[in-house]
């Protein structure tokens, strides 16, 4: 099997799972772009624990980590089986750092994403948290010794927004503010360009920084996605907008 690329999608809201738009058109027209995988990696943001994680379960349970939705979406199963052999394989990458913990399962950040690329739910999903005590760097580095899942048919899909920041969120709008624009536009060009240094340390962008990412949950799933790159990736930028204000959809697939 040739090399996997690696993904990083900007999932926004939890009803993209339910909703048919320009969005998830994107995100279907992504997986049709790539080989099939044999099993998927999802970083996801809405697993932010202390300590990295693995999910290591046959069969995950669903995981409804959003409050003040419509039934339809709590009634959205995405039943993957688990991918047991790739979750031992993370094990076997990450050593000590990672341990195994199968109380949380699949959250929007995985199935919202899963449900629209892959809706037959045939193909095996394990799930890595992001560590709230680990440096940008620290989450670089875990991205890195990743990296040879690619050649093992694994997707390393990375599950976040470059920019998110709810308590400044307009709901009713379909652009972003200036600021979040200009933080979404600073990084979508180190990616193209490669430059990775600037992603990890992205508080060199200054206030568009500090506004788009006050907490790092959403953020950090971007670094693993730089950090299991390699140097002849050709990225294709998706979904390059920002919406109610202050969220990024913008998503990019290296490989």
């Amino acid at each position: 099997m040739s090399k996997m690329p690696v993904l990083f999608i900007g999932h926004g809201s939890p009803m993209n799972a339910i909703e048919d738009n320009s969005f998830t058109h994107e995100w279907e027209e992504m997986a049709k772009k790539i080989p099939i995988p044999k099993t998927i990696l999802v970083i996801s943001a809405h697993w932010y624990v202390k300590g990295t994680k693995v999910l290591e379960d046959a069969n995950p349970k669903m995981t409804y980590d959003m409050y003040g939705f419509p039934k339809k979406l709590y009634q959205v199963i995405y039943n993957a089986p688990g991918a047991v052999k790739t979750a031992k394989c993370v094990q076997e990458l990450l050593g000590d750092t990672v341990q195994v913990d199968n109380s949380w399962g699949y959250d929007h950040g995985n199935w919202a994403v899963l449900h629209k690329m892959y809706p037959n739910c045939d193909i095996p999903v394990t799930q890595l948290s992001v560590d709230q005590t680990l440096s940008a760097e620290g989450h670089f580095l875990l991205g890195q010794k990743l990296k040879p899942l690619r050649d093992e048919g694994v997707l390393i899909l990375a599950s976040g927004d470059v920019v998110h920041n709810l308590q400044r969120a307009d709901w009713n709008s379909t652009s972003g503010y200036d600021w979040a624009e200009t933080f979404d536009h600073q990084i979508r060009d180190e990616v193209l360009a490669g430059r990775y240094e600037n992603i990890i340390n992205y508080e060199v962008f200054g206030k568009p920084a500090q506004w788009s990412v006050p907490t790092p949950d959403h953020y950090y799933p971007l670094l693993y996605m730089i950090g299991a790159a390699d140097a002849d990736d050709k990225v294709k930028v998706y979904n390059d907008a920002c919406v109610m204000g202050s969220l990024s959809m913008t998503s990019y697939l290296l490989g």
